[in-house]
C-alpha cells in the first residue's frame, strides 16, 4: 500500500492508497482544494469545517 501527502487548504494529510493510484488521488486531492479555494474566494473565512462541508456538495454536485 503506497503512502501520500496531499494539501487541502493550506494544511497536509497524509493519506494511504493503492500502489499505483498515488497519481489519481493526488489529482482528486488537488481538484479538492480548488473548490475549497473558490468557496474561500467567494465567502471569505467561513470556517474549516463550513468549507469542508460546502466543497464536499460540490463534489457530490459533479458526481
Amino acid at each position: 500500500m503506497a503512502q501520500i501527502s496531499v494539501t487541502i487548504n493550506g494544511k497536509s494529510f497524509r493519506m494511504a492508497c493503492d500502489d499505483g493510484e498515488e497519481q489519481r488521488l493526488e489529482g482528486l486531492a488537488a481538484r479538492f482544494d480548488g473548490w475549497i479555494g473558490e468557496l474561500k474566494s467567494a465567502f471569505g473565512e467561513i470556517g474549516d469545517q463550513r468549507l469542508t462541508v460546502m466543497a464536499g456538495i460540490m463534489a457530490t454536485d459533479q458526481l
